[in-house]
């Protein structure tokens, strides 16, 4: 049962509808949602706070259409904190809403939200990322094919000097991430994971690829870095996803993605604290691994310069 919590004003945020069914199927309730939420919120704020986010919003659950919703509405409370971020396309701005604290987390639950996606930048340094995200998606619910690029991207990113994490998506794949100093601006840092989905997919042609149309991919696993970009988004660390089951984005360590038995929907709301039981939030220190990009994309070259590449790359993607 979820309980009535204060926020920072001394306003107690009110749960309304909590008898209704948010995932039907499986008799979870927007009061079972609220509830994971208040009992998740310790290991999941600090992957949240001082990030824009958008709310992908189901009011009357998964049952019917969704919407996503990015800018502030009018009617939010003020003590729910807001940071002004450009829109990119014509230069204008809105307010994007921040889940900072229990209370702003459930009340954005209570307005919907069943997913938070968050933004890879801070409200202090909204340009600079401090997060870097290849997103691996099966081609034709190849698994096999998702956990060998995970450890294609592991092994790489480690040659470069950084420190990578995983974790399930909560809906088809894995999410590949690394931590960064916040000293390099969203181009270069798209550039670099650009540069390095092409090493990898000139390194493996049967099995991956950077081509973008699906239609080019012939079964290939697409190296997804195109995120890596000003006011794109990921889904939060043990977000529930809008899904049959409730699945939940879930952190591993790198072990885990050698077990057979895992798949993208391995966690929910309904095991998820077990497994927290166990072990702790194994992206507990992801932010106190942080590296620069600009430096690893320097290595990056470095490594093309001296060590001869395979012969199916192609150098002068990286060299005049």
């Amino acid at each position: 049962m979820v309980e009535t919590v204060q926020a920072n004003t001394g306003e107690r945020v009110e749960f309304s509808h909590t008898d209704k069914w948010y995932f039907p199927k499986d008799k979870i309730t927007k009061g079972d949602v609220l509830a994971y939420y208040q009992r998740i919120a310790p290991t999941m704020l600090p992957h949240l706070r001082d990030r824009p986010l958008t709310m992908q919003r189901y009011p009357d659950g998964i049952s019917e259409q969704g919407f996503y919703q990015k800018e502030a509405a009018d009617y939010f409370p003020g003590w729910l904190a807001r940071i002004e971020v450009e829109v990119k396309e014509d230069q204008s701005s809105q307010q994007q809403v921040m889940a900072n604290d229990e209370a702003s987390l459930l009340y954005l639950v209570n307005q919907g939200m069943i997913t938070p996606h968050i933004w890879l930048s801070r409200a202090d340094t909204l340009k600079h990322p401090d997060k870097l995200i290849f997103d691996l998606d099966p081609p034709k619910g190849n698994f096999e094919l998702v956990r060998f690029a995970a450890r294609e991207l592991r092994r790489r990113l480690e040659d470069l000097g950084l420190a990578p994490y995983v974790m399930t998506t909560g809906s088809k794949g894995l999410h590949v991430a690394v931590a960064l100093d916040e000293e390099t601006e969203f181009d270069e840092v798209g550039a670099f994971a650009r540069r390095l989905a092409e090493v990898l997919s000139d390194e493996h042609p049967q099995q991956l690829t950077t081509a973008v149309r699906k239609d080019q991919r012939e079964g290939r696993l697409f190296l997804d870095y195109l995120r890596n970009a000003y006011a794109q988004t990921g889904v939060a660390p043990y977000a529930v996803r809008a899904l049959a089951g409730a699945p939940v984005a879930t952190p591993l360590d790198w072990d885990e993605v050698g077990n057979s038995d895992l798949d993208s929907q391995s966690y929910t709301i309904k095991n998820i604290f077990k497994r927290l039981g166990q072990k702790e939030d194994p992206w507990k220190d992801f932010y106190q691994q942080r590296a620069s990009a600009a430096k690893a994309a320097e290595r990056l070259v470095s490594i093309f310069l001296v060590v001869p590449p395979s012969p199916h790359i192609n150098r002068t993607r990286f060299y005049p």
